[in-house]
């Protein structure tokens, strides 16, 4: 237990307050930035903001599940999920650099609520905690494809990156469900979507 909780609280360190790397490419990496006027600017930063949140959430939530998950073929499953997460991290925290934006403040408050939704999850068993995975990546998606619309026509980089990430999710959904992911039940779906509603709503602004 207690190597478990050294790992968790040097997870979160790095998670939070570290530099995230990507072993790919930057998918904006060759293409020019376009003028944005500052209104344009402000709400890509906001929907980046919002992206680069859901990732810090999706460390925790992975975390969690691993913790707590009996099947070593879930774990690493997780793992490898985990580890193109990161990478997004690094993809948002560099465009909202980019663009003279910050990150949310709110990052820690939102990685332990998903940490404790993750070591709830694998509580219940392998099979749901891969449903928790799917359903939160099919949700992640539906956000990427909104915000895909939202960003102005000529900003190539912010597309690219949020193109890449969409294709991600939707690995990722699909390998959970091959694993043996259950059907959530609809109420926990919902439960799911009024959680990632406060954080789009908040992390937006701040």
């Amino acid at each position: 237990m207690l190597d478990n909780f050294i790992t968790t609280v040097d997870k979160f360190i790095n998670t939070i307050f570290g530099e995230p790397s990507s072993v790919r490419p930057h998918p904006d990496a060759k293409i020019p930035e376009c003028e944005l006027s500052d209104r344009d600017k402000k709400h890509t930063i906001g929907l980046m903001r919002i992206n680069h949140c859901g990732e810090i959430c999706a460390q925790a939530l992975y975390q969690g599940q691993a913790l707590t998950s009996k099947s070593q073929a879930t774990k690493m499953a997780l793992q490898k999920a985990a580890n193109e997460e990161n990478e997004h991290l690094a993809w948002t925290s560099t465009r909202i650099n980019e663009l003279g934006g910050k990150t949310s403040l709110l990052n820690p408050l939102f990685y332990c609520g998903s940490l404790a939704l993750g070591i709830t999850a694998g509580l219940c068993g392998d099979k749901w905690s891969l449903g928790f995975l799917e359903e939160t990546e099919k949700q992640v998606e539906a956000h990427l494809g909104n915000h895909l619309e939202e960003v102005h026509p000529d900003d190539e980089k912010t597309k690219a990156i949020l193109t890449q990430m969409k294709i991600d999710e939707n690995a990722h959904a699909k390998m959970a469900h091959k694993e043996g992911a259950a059907i959530l039940p609809a109420p926990i779906k919902s439960l799911m979507g009024v959680f990632s509603k406060i954080m789009t709503k908040t992390t937006y602004y701040i």
